[in-house]
């Protein structure tokens, strides 16, 4: 018990007589010697309560121990005094400044009072031997001897970074020792005991400089890493601070193309209208070519703006897979309506197999990827089909999208998932082919990785091209959706047709009206739902229905396209045929569409595009 008192005692001693260790004053900067200035004393103050345990056991054994054989006079004021050292040690700990920003001089100035009661402490240890020395038995002198050198021993810990306190305080306690046994005339072996008891004062002088070096490097060692974790915390604050600078940029950046699509696709839309209305009021046929050459222009730009904002938001993490169990018939019923009319129109055949199975993955990711391959393969097919199809293999399901397109060099089939890299070929193109940046395959690669779907290709120029998608298997889950209806035949022209159209954004509808009318439908138009509504309800008994319903999306007062079709299908019949024009590419109305029998278009909507989606929705050839 002793030694730790020691231990506590030695360590401000050495601190407040002498300055840090060359070693630590030459290998840190003052910065970490202010630290491990402030560390040792720190360190002193959570030692203080044992060491004074530890004193107040050493000196209730000692009086003890030679109460009745050391005169009165002698060992209870040596005792008294011991008792007030520990007392004024208990006082030192209580008034310790705690605050972690306490001034390190302020530190330094505690550490020289508890010094002079450590050293002080450690010649009472020595007065103790020199005074009760051969008083009591044998027993008795050995040990007191072995309680004080125990108490020497033990302050080597705390002292090893301050070898001249250490030096002080050894010889306080154990040179009156080696002295008084050298001077016993009555011990025939005073000398030889005096010796080991200095061969005992040297190993100890010797031991504290291993301590020393082990000590310092510890406590050294300590600090930095304590200044690194403050630097480094400061650091992941700083990085937190961009991290969380970035994403908000990354989402206005996000918002910013969702902003600008919707609102540029608008004058896009009834630029596209405007120009096929021209071409079919002008017979000059350099005319006629411009206006091809604007809807080709028109039909780009959708394309560039969905793909854009497809990329910006997989690359700001705007989408998180959630996979769950899903029909792939549902999956190829969303395809089939969005695709038919396409395919329709430039005469392909469009094919689905395997819709009985189901897939456990992100429906939407991968709804998203396949729109991109099929996409992709209708466009670069000029004659032939383009399969869909969905095999099983063990615990995982193959979707496939197979084409009979112009296909893809082998040197090039490894650079097709690059951004902006878009494959030559000697077939010539039309110029709705060579439109985009090259950037849907990218958007493919990144979603099937963001799933951990393995995504594979396969390609013979001028034969054709397969894509496949690796999905798990899933189980069968319960599916309320119904596949659309087939439209009867209605005509073969848009003579006499009565086409209704509900459009807020003044030049598209009269776009439309311009467009619709050249080819030879009857319109009607209304800038809101309400409007529509009211003509519904003043319709008479036996006016004709519309052949077919064109909305935009968004609406006025949070109104959509949905609500005037509902409106127009309660007095004219839920078969009416209906197509929703919209710019928001954000929110995804495919539930919508099958829910409520509609099919969509994005916007602009070149004239070629909305003339498929008519012909195929009356189901015109």
């Amino acid at each position: 018990m002793a030694a730790h008192e020691a231990m506590s005692a030695a360590l401000p001693a050495n601190i407040a007589a002498a300055p840090p260790a060359p070693a630590v004053e030459r290998d840190d900067a003052p910065e970490v010697s202010r630290d491990l200035t402030a560390d040792y004393v720190r360190t002193l103050h959570l030692q203080t309560p044992i060491a004074i345990a530890a004193s107040t056991i050493g000196l209730v054994i000692i009086t003890l121990m030679f109460v009745g054989d050391v005169p009165a006079l002698t060992l209870w004021p040596w005792a008294l005094a011991v008792a007030v050292l520990i007392v004024v040690r208990a006082w030192f700990y209580m008034s310790f400044p705690r605050a972690l920003d306490t001034p390190v001089e302020k530190l330094v100035a505690w550490r020289r009072r508890w010094n002079v009661v450590v050293l002080l402490t450690a010649a009472g240890w020595g007065t103790a031997v020199w005074l009760f020395y051969r008083h009591g038995s044998a027993f008795h002198v050995i040990g007191l001897i072995l309680i004080v050198y125990c108490y020497m021993l033990g302050g080597v810990q705390l002292m090893a970074t301050q070898p001249r306190i250490n030096l002080a305080f050894l010889s306080l306690g154990m040179l009156p020792i080696i002295v008084r046994v050298a001077i016993d005339r009555d011990d025939p072996y005073r000398f030889q005991l005096a010796g080991i008891l200095l061969l005992l004062y040297g190993l100890t002088l010797m031991l504290s400089t291993v301590y020393r070096r082990a000590a310092e490097s510890t406590i050294r060692l300590k600090v930095k890493t304590e200044r690194l974790a403050a630097q480094l915390k400061i650091e992941k604050a700083d990085a937190d601070a961009a991290r969380r600078a970035a994403e908000v940029a990354n989402r206005a950046k996000t918002q910013f193309f969702a902003a600008a699509s919707h609102d540029l696709r608008q004058p896009l839309h009834a630029l596209g209208l405007f120009a096929e209305a021209l071409r079919q009021r002008s017979h000059d046929e350099q005319a006629v070519q411009l206006v091809n050459s604007i809807n080709h222009s028109v039909d780009a730009l959708e394309g560039l703006f969905s793909e854009l904002l497809d990329i910006t938001k997989i690359d700001t993490g705007g989408v998180e897979p959630q996979a769950a169990n899903f029909p792939v018939g549902d999956l190829f019923r969303r395809l089939r309506l969005h695709f038919e009319p396409t395919a329709f129109e430039k005469g392909l055949s469009l094919r689905f197999r395997g819709e009985s199975q189901h897939a456990f993955a992100d429906p939407v990711l991968v709804d998203r990827i396949l729109r991109n391959l099929l996409s992709n393969a209708i466009r670069y097919t000029v004659d032939g089909s383009v399969l869909v199809c969905c095999r099983r293999r063990g615990d995982k399901l193959l979707l496939q999208v197979w084409d009979t397109g112009v296909g893809i060099k082998p040197r090039e089939q490894d650079r097709i998932f690059e951004e902006f890299y878009q494959v030559s070929s000697e077939v010539v193109l039309e110029p709705h082919q060579r439109k985009g940046l090259g950037l849907g395959l990218a958007i493919v690669k990144r979603l099937a990785a963001l799933m951990s779907a393995p995504l594979t290709m396969r390609s013979r120029p001028e034969h054709g091209t397969v894509f496949t998608l690796e999905l798990p298997a899933g189980r069968a889950v319960r599916s309320d959706a119904v596949a659309p209806a087939h439209k009867a035949m209605l005509g073969l022209t848009l003579e006499r047709r009565l086409i209704v159209i509900v459009e807020d954004e003044p030049a598209v509808r009269l776009g439309l009206e311009v467009l619709l009318k050249s080819w030879g439908a009857n319109v009607v138009s209304f800038e809101t739902v309400a409007g529509a509504t009211a003509w519904v309800r003043d319709c008479a008994p036996d006016a004709p229905a519309p052949d077919l319903l064109i909305a935009d999306y968004r609406m006025e007062s949070g109104r959509t396209g949905i609500d005037a079709i509902t409106a127009v299908r309660e007095r004219f019949g839920e078969s009416l045929p209906a197509i929703v024009v919209t710019g928001s590419t954000m929110t995804g109305h495919d539930s919508d569409a099958q829910e409520h029998d509609f099919h969509l278009l994005i916007k602009p909507v070149v004239p070629n595009k909305l003339r498929a989606m008519i012909a195929f929705k009356l189901n015109l050839r």
